[in-house]
């Protein structure tokens, strides 16, 4: 039990992308002759990191913690990067900028050396989800149950 935070990757598979639709269908018989149209992958991956679903229920949920999926964009996710490098280079800031949250097995409201590692984590996965470029077609959703 506990605060596990999930980021989606999800891509629309559209009409020209029919010969990838069938690739995939063909990997699960069950779906028979029915088109895949859409591709989500686990894009991030958090457990207890209460700050971080902090910050995505006040910035992203508008206020409401109720283990809903809700779509995130990308500059959303930049101003968490943003708002992380400011941490990590005054740690005297965390408390103001990222503050931990109680809740049912959250895990540690500390600031110690796991928040600190929890913040270089999270800047490490969503540097790579906000290349737009790279991941062009793609949107997010995130979602968090305990």
């Amino acid at each position: 039990m506990g605060l596990d935070m999930y980021l989606n990757a999800k891509r629309f598979l559209w009409h020209n992308e029919e010969e990838l639709s069938k690739q995939i269908a063909e990997k699960f018989p069950e779906i028979g002759d029915k088109r895949v149209k859409e591709i989500s992958v686990e894009a991030a991956y958090w457990r207890k990191s209460n700050q971080i679903h902090k910050w995505f229920v006040d910035n992203v949920q508008e206020g409401t913690d109720d283990c809903g999926t809700y779509e995130v964009s990308r500059d959303q996710l930049q101003n968490l990067i943003d708002l992380i490098d400011i941490v990590l280079s005054d740690k005297r800031k965390a408390q103001a900028l990222l503050p931990t949250e109680s809740g049912f097995f959250f895990g540690s409201e500390k600031y110690d050396e796991y928040y600190y590692s929890d913040l270089e984590d999270t800047k490490r996965m969503l540097t790579d989800l906000v290349d737009k470029e790279k991941w062009q077609g793609w949107y997010f959703e995130y979602h968090a149950s305990w």
